[in-house]
């Protein structure tokens, strides 16, 4: 394989209580690629729960969870060219696939960093793909191409600090615009639909459907109680 400082690198990392620690690219804690990707993929994806609200053609979408990034690459993977013909998945498919292997140490497979130029991506190996594209006589592949996918770690003191929410534990107003409703506001207020009623009963709201658009609304503070319900915070 051809020396070449930049190349993309994937290092193996260890979990020291929620953070990850990286040690410098090399010996046998890293996987220089072979030839860098043409492309890689990056993706993130939210979910969301439908919510039914009688007298509506369509349900409230109501945000469920984000889903961690994911990034997919692909890998030329070759000992023709520059290995003297080696059996090219003992030279880089079974170094590639001790990422995915669960570590003694850790219980699960080690999260990974790979760094190429300005990218540096974070997270723990999810898949590997293997296609064989080339053969000496004997069989013995000397060219694959590897795909592989990653799910994004972010440590959950990172996301709180870079995710500012309105508290639900604080009294606000509102003042209804057009086409809003109880549950609209029950679902920004409180992240649930169904806490309607709360609103309507700080407002002292026997009709729902008969709000005019500029009323100014109270939305109260969530306070648990007892065997009714407790917001998750």
């Amino acid at each position: 394989m051809p020396e070449n400082a930049d190349k993309l690198v994937i290092i193996r990392g260890k979990f020291r209580g929620a953070n990850v620690e990286f040690p410098a690219p090399g010996g046998g804690s890293a996987f220089t690629v072979c030839f860098n990707p043409t492309e890689y993929t990056v993706a993130k994806r939210t979910s969301y729960a439908e919510a039914a609200i009688p007298g509506l053609d369509s349900p409230m979408l109501q945000f469920s969870r984000g889903e961690a990034r994911t990034l997919s690459v692909e890998l030329m993977l070759d000992t023709c060219t520059y290995d003297e013909g080696k059996d090219v998945r003992t030279e880089y498919v079974k170094p590639l696939e001790s990422f995915l292997l669960v570590d003694g140490e850790l219980h699960a497979p080690p999260p990974c960093k790979l760094v190429w130029g300005s990218l540096e991506f974070i997270g723990l190996p999810e898949s590997l793909s293997t296609r064989f594209v080339l053969f000496q006589d004997d069989g013995t592949p000397v060219r694959a191409r590897a795909t592989l996918s990653f799910k994004e770690y972010i440590p959950i003191s990172v996301q709180l600090a870079n995710t500012p929410r309105s508290s639900p534990d604080r009294r606000k107003t509102h003042q209804l615009k057009r086409g809003e409703t109880l549950w609209h506001l029950a679902n920004e207020a409180y992240g649930d639909p169904a806490l309607w009623r709360v609103i309507a009963e700080a407002n002292e709201i026997d009709k729902p459907r008969a709000i005019l658009p500029g009323t100014t609304l109270v939305i109260p503070a969530l306070e648990p109680k007892p065997g009714v319900f407790a917001y998750a915070r």
